[in-house]
């Protein structure tokens, strides 16, 4: 399957911002200022904020404190295309009288995802207001929550940090693998609904709390997926997995082993002499994934700040295609929103099965990403499953520590020996 980008049936000229087609000329202007996006989920209305600057840079998505933006806008007539390569994602839209109506479709390990989509300007409120909630004096619901998922696959943990405003309620939610973003929502006459959406993500969480304090909801992502979930205040004794401890190394050298192509097609083994004496983090990720996205900055950060004391980084990506020229292309996409500057390898498919058994020196792979740091002797010191981004504030920062301590331990003292054997 070709890039939805490539495929789109348009006359339009690129801009990177909301210059129009001088051939085709639009009939109706793109009113510049905020816009009150709606995905039409199959769990209820997503809500999420939209931004089309008047100086003509790029547009946009607003989740609270989160700006995500497009990477250009096409114009072709009244049809109006918001872009985002890494995660070859496309608004695409007809401008209607003082509305967008169009949808949301992107790539997808089952093929493509779609959701019908429509816009207004202004952006008074995230969610509407019904009667109910206009009457409703809101109860507080901030705080710490240990949530229990549930889907087809089984039953996986979670925990809500939510902050309340009024009936405005911000934060995040964390799982074993990472977090679900920058939520934001409301909560009134016990209904709490929560909303995120980064050009490439959908999520809707939508729950009922009863007379005893217990939320009971439901997890829509894109158009197919749903989770229920259960929730309480959290205790104690409530908590997530150490994310240092989720993956074991099997071999019985304490080595990692890879071999895959570059983006050239050029093998890159782990036994290369550029690694040798070196310090090696080798990131496992996906450009699909949010996590993998938000990890990426810091992983760009290391690679600039210590190479010259001898770090070297390898990307191995698992793709939604097994195609090696869009595989190659969603990674190059990667590489140009975040600057990256090492070697991003075509490892395989994004199904963690597969990914597990392309990688047999780990007992598994739990998580998109997984960051596996090696000391200069080539031998493993440990393994970080999942990443937790910006949204969720202070585990971001003792992550970004954590990770960062490891690597520091690992490089010694700066001005030290680089030397060493693999």
């Amino acid at each position: 399957m070709r890039s939805l980008l490539v495929c789109l049936a348009t006359a339009a000229v690129v801009t990177s911002g909301c210059r129009e087609d001088p051939e085709r000329p639009a009939t109706t202007e793109l009113r510049p200022g905020l816009w009150r996006g709606i995905l039409r989920s199959p769990g209820g209305p997503l809500p999420f904020g939209l931004n089309i600057p008047s100086d003509g840079s790029g547009p946009e998505v607003i989740n609270g404190q989160e700006r995500v933006r497009f990477d250009r806008l096409r114009r072709a007539g009244d049809r109006v295309i918001f872009e985002i390569d890494v995660y070859d994602a496309v608004l695409d839209a007809q401008i209607d009288g003082e509305r967008l109506v169009g949808e949301w479709r992107k790539r997808a390990r089952s093929g493509v995802s779609r959701l019908p989509f429509h816009a207004t300007p202004g952006y008074p409120y995230r969610f509407a207001p019904d009667a109910a909630n206009a009457l409703a004096s809101p109860a507080n619901i901030a705080g710490v929550w240990t949530l229990s998922f549930t889907d087809d696959d089984g039953t996986f943990p979670g925990q809500a940090e939510l902050r309340q405003d009024g009936r405005g309620v911000r934060g995040t939610i964390l799982t074993p693998t990472g977090d679900y973003r920058y939520l934001v929502g409301d909560y009134a006459n016990r209904r709490l609904r929560l909303s995120t959406f980064d050009g490439a993500h959908a999520f809707l969480f939508v729950a009922t709390a009863d007379e005893q304090g217990t939320l009971t909801g439901d997890f829509w992502s894109r158009d197919t997926y749903r989770a229920r979930f259960v929730g309480r205040p959290k205790t104690t004794s409530d908590a997530l997995p150490d994310p240092f401890q989720e993956v074991a190394l099997v071999a019985d050298d304490g080595r990692f082993r890879f071999e895959f192509p570059d983006l050239d097609g050029k093998t890159v083994s782990w036994s290369d002499s550029r690694f040798k004496g070196r310090v090696l983090v080798v990131e496992i990720f996906g450009t699909w994934c949010p996590n993998c996205n938000d990890l990426a900055p810091l992983l760009t950060d290391w690679y600039r700040r210590f190479k010259d004391r001898g770090l070297e980084i390898v990307g191995l990506a698992f793709e939604y295609t097994d195609d090696p020229a869009e595989a190659a292309e969603r990674l190059r996409a990667y590489s140009r929103r975040h600057g990256v500057e090492f070697p991003l390898l075509r490892a395989g498919v994004s199904d963690k099965a597969s990914a597990s058994a392309a990688l047999p020196d780990l007992e598994r792979i739990k998580s998109y990403p997984t960051t596996v740091f090696i000391g200069r002797d080539g031998k493993v010191s440990r393994i970080h499953s999942g990443f937790a981004g910006p949204a969720t504030g202070g585990h971001y920062r003792r992550t970004v520590a954590d990770m960062e301590n490891e690597l520091q331990r690992l490089l010694g003292p700066a001005g030290g020996p680089m030397g060493g054997s693999r």
